[in-house]
């Protein structure tokens, strides 16, 4: 046998522009609320003071108010929020004169008209107040301008990587690991290009044309082209090492996820895969590179202490030689110091672009 119907215990308060409703129920299930000829209709199963049941209602509007309605299941209660079709204060809710017995206003949330119009007012003023603050706010006239350069920059960097990566990808499935001791010779013309145009991000970020913050992006421009012009570039015997291909294939993976994210990003475009790889990926890459650019920087001290290349003599009387591999030592314990600074920084964006997000009620 079928439950009989029960009728909650609603609280009511309004706007000059809304209504409020609140309906005394926990564990709301099934809700079904409509506004039809200007009266809404509620019922749902849920725990009342009659306990665990279904309770409905139904309440005729003194005056028109719109037929789409909102509405937010909580633990304790249902809100109901309905817009008048005219701003105006009503003085009472239902056409019906007398009230019904399940019907009390929200003290909550009840104002008198002269309160209501003293809130409408204030909201009115902080609008205008925001349009005011705005309108002062001087608009940038090469904003389409930054934005297009930023577009192009990104695009002709992810063509670059990306030619760099397929060139090693398929070389290695041709050559196998033969393909490790001639990466520089076939691939370093393509890599001094992306790493010098990547000069632009240090001035980019110097400028403001890009919220980056400026030390990470030196840190890892000026690292990889040390490693890429000086170390790799000047020594010969270095070019033929396996590390180069490691070098260079860690830096490409990274990049060709990294460009076009911020290219789509220039023109409002946000997919969603596409960010979580570039802000994901960098875990297991930026570590690997790192060690590779350390391998490569450990294999190049002995080559520069033999050729003594960039060595030099200071002046008498004090005549002592520095030995460029010095300065790679000093280097390789900073390249872990630069580590710190980057993988902090990209952990705090990917915690902005991938933290939790709280689950809204509906």
């Amino acid at each position: 046998m079928q439950r009989p119907s029960l009728t909650p215990h609603v609280r009511w308060a309004q706007r000059h522009e809304e209504l409020f409703l609140r309906v005394e129920l926990s564990d709301v299930q099934s809700p079904e609320i409509s506004i039809v000829d200007n009266v809404l209709y509620f019922k749902a199963q849920g725990h009342g003071a009659k306990g665990d049941n279904i309770y409905e209602f139904q309440l005729a509007f003194l005056e028109p108010v719109k037929p789409q309605l909102v509405y937010k299941v909580t633990q304790r209660q249902l809100n109901i929020t309905v817009q008048k079709k005219e701003s105006n204060w009503w003085e009472r809710l239902t056409k019906q004169e007398k009230r019904p017995l399940f019907l009390t206003p929200d003290f909550d949330r009840w104002l008198d008209e002269s309160d209501a119009e003293m809130e409408l007012k204030a909201k009115e003023e902080e609008r205008i107040n925001k349009v005011r603050i705005e309108s002062r706010v001087p608009k940038d006239p090469f904003r389409q301008l930054k934005r297009g350069y930023l577009f192009m920059y990104n695009l002709v960097q992810f063509l670059g990587f990306s030619w760099i990566f397929v060139n090693m990808t398929v070389r290695l499935f041709i050559l196998g690991k033969d393909s490790f001791y001639d990466t520089f010779h076939t691939i370093a013309d393509m890599m001094y290009f992306c790493q010098t145009l990547a000069f632009m991000e240090i001035l980019n970020s110097l400028v403001g044309i890009v919220r980056s913050p400026f030390v990470p992006s030196l840190v890892q421009v000026l690292g990889r082209n040390f490693v890429l012009f000086i170390v790799l570039g000047n020594v010969e015997e270095m070019q033929s090492k396996a590390v180069v291909f490691f070098i260079f294939y860690c830096w490409s993976i990274i990049e060709i996820f990294r460009y076009p994210f911020y290219m789509l990003s220039c023109i409002g475009i946000e997919w969603k895969l596409l960010t979580w790889i570039r802000y994901t990926i960098w875990i297991p890459l930026y570590p690997l590179g790192t060690l590779a650019e350390a391998v490569s920087l450990i294999q190049a001290i002995p080559l520069f202490n033999e050729t003594g290349k960039f060595s030099f003599t200071l002046p008498y009387p004090l005549s002592i030689t520095i030995r460029f591999s010095f300065f790679l030592q000093i280097y390789l314990i900073m390249l872990f110091l630069g580590v710190f600074v980057n993988l902090r920084h990209l952990y705090k964006q990917r915690r902005q672009h991938l933290g939790s997000k709280k689950r809204k009620i509906k």
